[in-house]
């Protein structure tokens, strides 16, 4: 029996298949273009090994898009027909898949933790544990997973340092910010390709309101996220971000056009990007020309996709931004339809937060700031449950913030403003800052009306 690269025992048969499976495992941890290119050819090679075809069909199902569903259903066919052949621990990946295509990727979680409650030290179950609670936005799921598998890795093991990034990234999403930036840069030290754990340790700058320090921690250390499939892009992003809070904003535009839409892909992690990005920009003031239109044509051809809710958020986005009426419209109805039937996991997240953040977004492109801020507040309170992490959800934050604002509900938006804070571990970032002191002008300019003329 072969044994991969994290001691795991397989039902590969030859050497040249087996260094295939290891390269596509440390290219998924890595967030490597090459993660393709490796599968194919094991693939290729070994077209029987039913591990790989189960976790072809969950790559592809991370994609969120309706159109590769076949793809994973055929992935999934050719797992069932292999798994006669496929050990105890490989068959969990099938079951897994399974589930997702069922619509309970909640259950496929489920398959990845009774793996990891017998093989701990399986690298791949690890990471894809992590990467579907965060599109669930599990974020104490994602820190427990981790935490529950870190004694079984030592400093040896040559996913330990990608174990380390993963586990950066949760102890962030969960508060805990100096310990994560800590981890993170243990993780890249250990593995210096770990975007993901370079990454954590900038979502702890943006986190705590220190852009300066973030682009201090970015700049230099390209070669860490210049191997990365379109994860590129959301780590130039992250930079983006960085200037954003410094008030550069023309080399955030440059960010922008050079590296973060340097694809035009209709990826929805590409789109999240863009458009969160332009969607900041606008509410800060800045000219952004046409780069609205490009998206927009983009998310046109999305509106019923309805896989994640956090994509079809970010696809209004786009499609507000360009003022497309028509397309909003067919997009909020699909939520409100998708939330109706609850069939799924992701239905529910249409339901709540989907449909009340899908209003507002519609009522704030209309200029209907009022209406705007009941809804998006409203869903607000849910917005965890949209996936994604705090830094990408943000961008509907600061959408309700300026909705209040413009409505006149200055308490209720100090009161967003403070619970912001809070999260961030008391810090404030310019955003906050300029909210605030709109806040104080708002209220000067009511106290100043409610003098009586002498």
């Amino acid at each position: 029996m072969m044994q991969d690269i994290f001691g795991q025992d397989t039902s590969l048969k030859t050497a040249a298949a087996l260094n295939e499976w290891n390269g596509v495992q440390m290219a998924v941890l890595a967030h490597s273009a090459a993660a393709p290119k490796h599968l194919g050819a094991l693939l290729e090679a070994e077209p029987e090994f039913a591990l790989a075809q189960a976790a072809k069909g969950m790559f592809v199902l991370l994609l969120g898009r309706a159109e590769l569903l076949p793809t994973a259903q055929e992935a999934y066919a050719a797992a069932k027909r292999c798994e006669e052949g496929a050990l105890p621990r490989e068959r969990h990946y099938i079951a897994a898949l399974e589930a997702w295509l069922n619509g309970r990727p909640t259950a496929a979680i489920a398959e990845m933790e009774a793996v990891l409650a017998a093989h701990p030290q399986d690298s791949l179950a690890m990471k894809m544990s992590h990467a579907i609670r965060f599109i669930l936005g599990d974020i104490t799921g994602m820190r427990s997973s981790i935490e529950n598998v870190l004694p079984s890795y030592d400093p040896a093991h040559k996913g330990r340092g990608y174990l380390l990034g993963c586990h950066a990234f949760a102890l962030e999403e969960t508060g805990a910010y100096d310990l994560a930036e800590a981890t993170g840069r243990q993780a890249l030290w250990m593995a210096p390709d770990d975007a993901w754990g370079l990454h954590a340790v900038a979502h702890v700058h943006d986190m705590t309101g220190n852009s300066k320090a973030g682009l201090e921690w970015l700049t230099g250390r390209e070669e860490a996220w210049a191997h990365c499939n379109n994860f590129r892009y959301h780590v130039w992003w992250h930079k983006a971000l960085m200037h954003l809070d410094q008030g550069q904003t023309e080399e955030v535009l440059a960010l922008y056009d050079r590296e973060i839409r340097q694809d035009k892909t209709d990826d929805y992690r590409d789109i999240s990007n863009a458009t969160s990005l332009l969607m900041r920009l606008e509410l800060e003031g800045v000219s952004i020309g046409d780069r609205w239109e490009e998206l927009a044509d983009l998310c046109a051809n999305r509106t019923e996709d309805g896989c994640l809710i956090f994509a079809d958020l970010h696809y209004l986005l786009a499609l507000v931004g360009d003022h497309r009426k028509t397309d909003t419209g067919k997009l909020v109805q699909r939520i409100h339809s998708d939330a109706q039937r609850n069939a799924s996991d992701s239905d529910d997240r249409m339901a709540t937060p989907g449909c009340n953040l899908a209003i507002g977004l519609e009522a704030f492109g209309d200029g209907n700031y009022d209406n705007a801020f009941s809804h998006l507040s409203k869903g607000r309170t849910n917005l965890q449950l949209a996936g994604g992490s705090h830094a990408q959800r943000d961008v509907f934050e600061r959408v309700t913030i300026d909705a209040g604002l413009r409505a006149g509900r200055l308490d209720a938006v100090e009161g967003i403003l403070n619970e912001r804070r809070t999260q961030r571990g008391g810090a404030e970032d310019r955003f906050a800052l300029t909210r605030r002191a709109l806040i104080s002008e708002g209220r000067g300019h009511a106290s100043a009306q409610s003098v009586p003329a002498e």
